[in-house]
């Protein structure tokens, strides 16, 4: 009888997800675009310095060498940042928020459907600056790094979903 409460609609139905959204940082360039700047800044670099090095001023070529090298760093260290990510999920018994760091680390929360609600901050000017779930007297902000016309369809996408949730969807 263990396939009975799958077949009748039992547990299953509320462990299935109603709402899912996994939410990452934006990078405005790719690998490949990264490898074609880093490229360009080398080539300029090392066109830059050629005449200084013929005229005997050999350390502006190492200058150029460092900013290379600071331009690299800066670029690795933002996409390793985006390997941060936000996950929410709901089903029709609990919402969870996991977020997860740069390095991999997690820290879960989880929320009551029936008692969460979006708690956002409107700017009249800029638009949602801010997006919270408050379930009594915890407050978790979420969608840090969307903008805040993505943040408002977040949040009515994710609004709809838990108004379904509370009537029983």
């Amino acid at each position: 009888m263990a396939g009975s409460k799958a077949a009748f609609g039992g547990e299953d139905r509320f462990e299935q997800p109603v709402f899912s959204a996994v939410i990452r940082p934006h990078r405005s360039l790719s690998p490949q675009g990264f490898r074609t700047v880093m490229v360009l800044v080398c080539l300029t670099s090392l066109v830059a310095s050629v005449p200084f090095v013929v005229m005997g001023f050999w350390p502006v070529a190492g200058f150029f060498g460092l900013d290379f090298l600071g331009l690299y760093i800066a670029f690795r260290v933002s996409y390793r940042q985006g390997d941060a990510f936000e996950l929410l999920e709901l089903t029709p018994i609990r919402l969870l928020f996991r977020k997860v760091s740069p390095k991999g680390e997690v820290k879960d929360w989880q929320f009551n459907p029936l008692w969460t609600r979006l708690d956002p901050e409107i700017d009249d000017e800029y638009g949602m600056q801010h997006l919270s779930l408050a379930s009594r007297n915890v407050h978790v902000e979420i969608a840090r790094d969307l903008s805040p016309p993505e943040r408002e369809t977040l949040a009515e996408a994710l609004g709809r979903a838990l108004a379904d949730v509370k009537r029983g969807y």
